[in-house]
């Protein structure tokens, strides 16, 4: 027996509970890992509390948790991985857990500590996804609204690694963050339009939402195309014309290995806030639902 944190009703996070539970046992081509560090993303805490019901409903009770890293220590047929590999990718079944099933494997570089490969997975593979649907080109000039966020921060570097003009969206005291990142930053808030337009070298081309703050009708006016905006956190996106990508896709793990070399090398950075025990999942999820975080939380099993 293991445990793990399940959850077997909606609601706050105290309904997250340690639990014992049977490792799960790998299937064709899925590897088990004793897990060394677990991401927190904004979706566990959506699924958690019931807000995602309609779209996916939950079969309790519930293991959260997309990202992990970790130790290989049992190999279906046809695995990408052996026993003793240290690796990282998106879990089956869910990562609040001593382990956990990966589909698609990532060799983990020794560079990367455990925390920052589990964090990488869903944020760099949304920014990378996002990037790639809007189609931005070296040159271009790219909005990122919610540029000091999980995900912000990891579109900023890779925009601006491919010589695209980045204007980032950012609360005052994350300002020089961004900054940091290679990016104009702006402060958000009532007058933005005016900030960017006025940071801007020329027109902005393109708008990418991570930050579902109602910035979408005035970002499509920026533009002048909504098809030109995309956003990952506002639900009113259809009434504006605008898309909302989803990460469904990123589950194959197409981009992640670009994003573990670029990490690996240092030119890519995932900024860790802080790291809870397994047993501190419910902790974990108040901090972030009070936006008390400035990058990410790791459980630690």
């Amino acid at each position: 027996m293991s445990t793990a944190i399940t959850f077997s009703e909606y609601g706050p996070p105290e309904v997250l509970r340690l639990t014992e539970v049977t490792p799960p046992e790998p299937g064709p081509g899925q590897v088990r890992i004793r897990v060394r560090a677990a991401s927190v993303n904004p979706i566990d805490m959506k699924n958690r509390s019931g807000l995602m019901a309609k779209v996916a409903p939950a079969h309790f009770p519930v293991t959260p948790g997309l990202d992990a890293a970790g130790v290989v220590d049992a190999a279906g047929e046809g695995a990408d991985a052996v026993v003793g590999d240290h690796v990282l990718g998106a879990a089956v079944g869910g990562s609040y857990s001593e382990y956990a099933l990966l589909e698609r494997p990532v060799a983990k570089p020794e560079e990367l500590s455990w925390e920052v490969a589990a964090s990488l997975v869903t944020v760099g593979q949304t920014a990378h996804r996002v990037l790639r649907q809007l189609g931005v080109q070296a040159g271009q000039t790219l909005l990122v609204h919610g540029a000091a966020g999980s995900v912000g921060v990891i579109a900023v570097q890779l925009a601006v690694g491919r010589g695209i003009t980045v204007i980032g969206t950012a609360a005052e005291r994350d300002v020089e963050r961004v900054t940091g990142l290679g990016a104009t930053a702006v402060r958000y808030g009532d007058g933005w339009v005016d900030r960017v337009k006025a940071a801007a070298p020329g027109e902005v081309d393109f708008v990418f939402d991570a930050s579902g703050a109602g910035v979408l009708a005035d970002s499509a006016a920026l533009t002048g195309d909504a098809a030109k905006v995309i956003t990952i956190a506002d639900m009113a996106a259809q009434q504006h014309g605008v898309r909302f990508s989803t990460g469904s896709a990123d589950r194959g793990g197409e981009y992640l290995p670009e994003l573990v070399q670029l990490a690996a090398a240092g030119k890519l950075s995932v900024p860790i806030w802080r790291t809870y025990p397994l047993s501190e999942a419910a902790q974990a999820h108040a901090d972030l639902e009070a936006h008390r975080n400035r990058g990410k939380a790791v459980l630690l099993p």
